[in-house]
């Protein structure tokens, strides 16, 4: 049993042939004719999905991008010691890159839209796990390049480690002058370049592509010294900015936990919360009556039981109820405006919450019919209201309509109906068959 699980994973008897694999990883090396036009196109595309925060255009960008060949070429070229495969690599992936900042550049110079979407924004901070989706990214597209079964991998691969959207961020952010997204958005694109081209340096060893040999073997060594230490001076700083992801994270945890549980006050509303992680502070915004000093000193107290004693807290009143207050009726209005407004809110989620309810329960019961009579092909579950003309009101009835392969017997519709008034626990549940032609 063992000895099949492992026969599963081997992947040598799938592996292309080297020739077909150097071929094509030469092929993506070079940037002219196709390439460079695909290229330009990319991050034209990359560009205005940034710019508009259009998720799937930004997508659309990773899908057609050429970066991945020159990173995929260079971490073959050095696993297997081509010097021709590493110059034309290495000449290519600064040639593109130095396009591609250059092209963003000048577009967001010239682009009327001006502020940092999140698309932008997603870029701006690296982390190790970054690391990981390059190092994972750079295995799948580096096995499937060398296997003779190609699926969508390169596809999903080029999605996942995401090549020119961080290049055009760079862009935008030498364009606007914030160079916080510059170097952020820059160092996530030399992240994905150092371990993707780590990834296939591992895995052309892996599978054992042949490997020229240098004469000296000090060389060679060199090399793989050099190799390390650019891993190292990469992944460091992404391990610290991952580290202080975390704790943000925890640190907007807690103080979300300590807002609801403790920031509340008699005949007050909470307008407004900011937490910011970075400066460990916490701003609430408050409306309703005066909310004395006393109070707001007891809440401080309490940060100490959440893990948030170094937090500045900051308490403010959009508007204050006073008793002397001279515009006392405007503010009840406004406080009035407020309950209403707050209440509709509420009703719109109980209603949002059924709709969810509602589908999970015609789901779950179209799964179970399904169970009885596999023929069923499609329902519809809902409850609906039925006019008739001998009611005056609309009567409330559970419709039921399928959609069959084949014919159902009277008897079995029959029993159906029974059913589903037991299941669904209503007195009237309206049963129409549909057969398919």
């Amino acid at each position: 049993m063992n000895l099949k699980i492992f026969d599963t994973l081997r992947l040598q008897r799938e592996r292309e042939d080297f020739t077909v694999i150097r071929k094509k990883i030469e092929e993506g090396v070079v940037f002219h004719g196709t390439n460079l036009w695909i290229l330009f196109f990319a991050i034209l595309i990359a560009c205005l999905g940034l710019n508009t925060n259009s998720t799937a255009v930004v997508i659309g960008a990773m899908l057609i991008s050429p970066l991945m060949g020159p990173i995929l070429g260079f971490g073959v070229g050095v696993a297997i010691n081509s010097p021709t495969i590493i110059r034309q690599s290495f000449r290519n992936y600064l040639f593109a890159a130095a396009v591609g900042l250059v092209s963003s550049t000048i577009y967001f110079l010239i682009s009327p839209i001006r502020e940092a979407h999140s698309e932008i924004l997603a870029r701006t901070q690296p982390t190790v796990y970054d690391v990981l989706i390059a190092l994972c990214g750079g295995f799948a597209g580096i096995f499937a390049l060398s296997s003779k079964f190609k699926g969508n991998v390169i596809p999903g691969a080029a999605i996942a480690t995401a090549l020119m959207p961080p290049l055009c961020t760079a862009g935008y952010g030498l364009a606007t002058w914030q160079l916080n997204y510059f170097f952020g958005a820059f160092y996530l694109y030399i992240i994905n370049t150092v371990f993707i081209s780590a990834a296939t340096f591992f895995t052309a060893f892996f599978l054992k592509f042949p490997v020229k040999r240098y004469e000296d073997p000090s060389v060679r060594a060199r090399e793989r010294r050099l190799i390390w230490t650019v891993i190292i001076i990469t992944l460091m700083p992404s391990i610290y900015l991952g580290y202080d992801l975390v704790q943000q994270n925890n640190y907007q945890l807690r103080a979300n936990t300590f807002i609801e549980q403790e920031a509340k006050f008699p005949n007050d509303y909470l307008l407004k919360k900011e937490i910011n992680p970075g400066k460990k502070e916490i701003k609430l915004v408050f409306g309703g009556e005066d909310i004395s000093d006393e109070a707001i000193e007891e809440l401080k107290s309490k940060l100490g039981y959440y893990k948030l004693k170094e937090t500045n807290l900051i308490v403010e009143q959009g508007f204050s109820i006073l008793p002397d207050n001279t515009n006392s009726d405007e503010l009840n209005q406004l406080m009035l405006a407020y309950k209403d407004n707050e209440s509709k809110r509420e009703s719109l989620v109980h209603q949002l919450d059924s709709i969810n309810n509602q589908q999970m329960i015609s789901n779950q019961v179209f799964q179970e019919i399904r169970v009885q009579y596999p023929f069923i092909s499609s329902a519809v579950i809902q409850p609906v209201s039925i006019n008739t003309s001998t009611e005056k009101e609309p009567q409330p009835v559970y419709l039921t309509l399928l959609n069959c392969d084949k014919q159902m017997k009277s008897k079995d519709m029959q029993r159906l109906e029974e059913w589903l008034k037991l299941r669904l626990n209503k007195q009237e549940v309206k049963l129409v068959v549909h057969y398919n032609k």
